[in-house]
């Protein structure tokens, strides 16, 4: 039976924070010709605000720099990839939100490192030249672009310090983030920084034990930072890692957990929370990321998350990405948003529908949400179904009564499903190539449009009457607006006695 839905006229605020910010991977990668043809996919249609990835100070961005000359040590800053890098996110209409990590060969303690590319984990060996590492980084970039600008890039200090990307202790944390975080503020006293940047293990310790230590102390702290994943510890079979999932609220209930405890500490609680990474799986190797279930699963999430976040950041938005190996074929279960060769993938929507979404919430529910956005309905519905759960697939079936925005409107609706959207599927059909050619590029580029269809609206008595029905793992949009029908204005235009067009 269809859930009938009366949707109000009026609504409250949509917190959409869908588009605030998008992970990268490390940050090196900018200096692929792909990874910028993806960036130009992703930010024609969704316009990301910031974006986040590791490997700042890696030495293949190659700042820090040491040089002997008669047997002295010289410290030598080489800014030459960094600006190359800056330069075209700025082109493509998207900040950096900094992350300061991993250790340079030149500062390192240990030999502890994490991916395919081998980030250096270890604390540096001069807490005061990892300072002016620095320092010294933002202020060649107010140097170049402007305090005004890079005053607003936020920068969060180390990624997941409480699992192996870190090798000290939570206490030389504290002590990292400090050095850091007072390096940021003289070099530039308006520019926000946060942390602790932490998963989901030991969250409330971690979180706890930083706050207390920011508060004691008086550390400087503008944001705090976290990662949510809702996957099941790993299974491995062959080149793929697979999990079951949590029900996608699981996440909210983590944001909610977060504010609960920033809540105890009255100098915390008011401040932003960025979600510097999520997803379904942690791992770049599961093939969820590329499915149309990943697509319903993540808009459910993006439908409340901005209730609880200031920005949550999907990790990642391109498959130009190589922490567990060089990707082996066009769907191998990466992260991002968009594959090889600029196919999008199903959950790309997720984030273009919801960065289409109007400022206004007239309804939500457990699969479906009605915005408005000036004199224009937008309604993002979706539908998850996990074929592990053991439960049945099922349909989610409307009827939503709409106020008129006018006599007559036209409801575009675009549809992602098994059958639309779906490149995975293509690429099957395709019998899995692990090289594509131009052809084959072609037919999954075209298969990764969505579905899109037009219909007619008349008022009756002042409201819209629509049908819609969501089938197992679809992602759906419907953008509803008033149109003005000049039919008048073309005499003897009459497609009736063909196929009776009105």
């Amino acid at each position: 039976m269809a859930k009938k839905v009366a949707v109000p006229s009026e609504g409250k605020p949509f917190k959409n924070n869908a588009a605030y910010c998008v992970g990268t991977g490390r940050m090196g990668l900018a200096l692929q010709k792909e990874y910028l043809e993806h960036l130009e996919v992703v930010q024609k249609a969704i316009h990301f605000r910031y974006i986040r990835g590791h490997g700042l100070f890696c030495d293949d961005v190659g700042i820090y720099r040491e040089e002997e000359m008669d047997g002295k040590t010289y410290t030598f800053y080489n800014f030459t990839y960094l600006d190359r890098i800056i330069d075209s996110y700025l082109e493509n209409g998207i900040r950096p939100f900094l992350e300061l990590g991993f250790m340079p060969e030149k500062l390192k303690t240990g030999e502890q490192t994490v991916f395919y590319w081998k980030g250096n984990v270890t604390p540096p060996s001069s807490y005061e030249k990892w300072a002016d590492l620095i320092f010294a980084t933002i202020r060649h970039l107010i140097d170049r672009y402007g305090e005004e600008e890079v005053a607003i890039w936020p920068v969060e200090v180390w990624n997941e310090p409480n699992i192996p990307f870190w090798a000290g202790s939570m206490e030389e944390y504290f002590k990292l983030y400090d050095y850091s975080a007072k390096a940021v503020k003289k070099a530039c006293p308006k520019m926000k920084v946060g942390g602790p940047a932490i998963c989901g293990v030991e969250t409330e310790k971690w979180l706890r034990g930083f706050f207390e230590h920011c508060v004691n102390n008086d550390s400087p702290l503008d944001f705090i930072t976290r990662h949510c994943y809702t996957g099941s510890p790993t299974t491995k079979r062959g080149h793929y890692i697979y999990h079951t999932f949590a029900e996608p609220t699981r996440m909210i209930e983590e944001l909610k957990e977060t504010r609960s405890i920033m809540a105890d500490y009255p100098k915390i609680a008011d401040m932003p929370l960025h979600i510097t990474e999520f997803n379904s799986s942690y791992v770049p190797i599961c093939p969820v990321h590329d499915t149309v279930f990943n697509a319903a699963y993540i808009a459910r999430i993006l439908s409340e998350a901005g209730e609880y976040a200031d920005s949550y950041s999907y990790w990642t938005f391109s498959d130009v990405f190589e922490e567990m190996d060089v990707p082996k074929s066009v769907f191998h279960g990466g992260f991002g948003l968009v594959a090889m060769n600029s196919i999008k993938k199903p959950t790309f929507y997720a984030f273009e529908f919801f960065s289409k979404a109007g400022d206004e919430l007239l309804y939500r529910d457990e699969h479906l949400i009605a915005t408005k956005k000036g004199n224009k309905y937008v309604i993002i519905g979706w539908n998850w179904h996990d074929t592990h759960s053991g439960k049945a697939p099922s349909e989610e079936n409307y009827e939503l009564s709409l106020p008129s925005l006018g006599e007559r409107a036209i409801m575009v609706k675009k549809e992602v499903s098994e059958l639309h959207a779906n490149p995975l599927q293509a690429w099957s059909n395709l019998g899995k190539p692990r090289s594509l050619n131009k052809e084959q590029i072609e037919i999954l580029k075209a298969s990764a449009e969505p579905l899109q269809t037009t219909e007619a609206l008349h008022e009756t008595n002042g409201i819209y009457e629509v049908s819609l029905d969501i089938p197992s793992n679809c992602l759906c949009m419907l953008e509803i607006m008033p149109v003005k029908d000049e039919t008048d204005t073309y005499l003897g235009f009459d497609l009736n006695e063909f196929y009776g067009m009105k």
